[in-house]
């Protein structure tokens, strides 16, 4: 059976919220009413209601309060949405602490460390019964491959001396990465991950910050696997 307040919402051609209906003055479908909606409703049903059965008090204190509490959990999630995008963002400001470090990431180009030589890693995308690293040289020369052998999946790394395969010293670079992977069905999807230096950092179009790595250009910091 329909309260006072309901027969006021329906003669006013609006329904409780979960519901829709069209209006007679707009002739739209209503949504969930906010505070101002309630105040406007609450004053008709005073206005029209019967001087000889008037709305029962505890009845009108528990609307009010359903009003309230709805609002008030509404403000509440709109709060917390922000807090939570806030805490799930990285600033520009806290980005400009990775200028000066190295990174891990996904990259065919590398720099010889000062102390010689260089560390990377393989990204597999499935188990491997076989992997391998080959190092080259700007001009496309072969001058290292490294056998890593059977490996699971995720990511392997791998250290070079910075000597060819024939003893040499293989010079300061860059030098081009290459990996290969294969597994019992076949090939296993393997992506070169190299550390590169953080040169500078911006904000890309999305306005989250992206860095600067030399041989590699810009990447975004969800790109990074590891910091050093």
């Amino acid at each position: 059976m329909m309260t006072d307040f309901d027969t006021t919402l329906a003669s006013l051609g609006i329904a409780r919220s979960g519901t829709s209906t069209t209006t007679a003055a707009s002739n739209t479908s209503s949504s969930d009413m906010d505070q101002a909606d309630f105040l406007t409703l609450l004053t008709a049903q005073l206005k029209n209601q019967d001087p000889f059965d008037p709305v029962d008090n505890s009845e009108m204190v528990a609307q009010m309060a359903q009003i309230s509490s709805s609002s008030g959990i509404s403000e509440m999630n709109t709060t917390l949405k922000a807090i939570a995008d806030k805490l799930g963002t990285t600033s520009l400001g806290d980005a400009i602490g990775y200028v000066g470090k190295t990174v891990l990431t996904a990259g065919d180009t590398a720099y010889p460390r000062t102390s010689g030589g260089l560390a990377g890693a393989v990204s597999l995308g499935g188990d491997a019964t076989q992997v391998s690293v080959t190092i080259q040289s700007s001009t496309g020369e072969t001058l290292k491959t490294i056998d890593l052998g059977a490996q699971d999946a995720g990511a392997v790394a791998w250290d070079w001396d910075g000597t060819t395969d024939s003893g040499d010293a293989a010079g300061d670079g860059p030098f081009t990465i290459k990996v290969t992977a294969t597994g019992t069905d076949g090939s296993v999807d393997a992506t070169p991950l190299v550390w590169a230096p953080v040169t500078t950092v911006s904000l890309g179009t999305d306005g989250t910050p992206v860095l600067t790595l030399p041989g590699i250009g810009q990447v975004p910091l969800s790109a990074v696997w590891q910091v050093g």
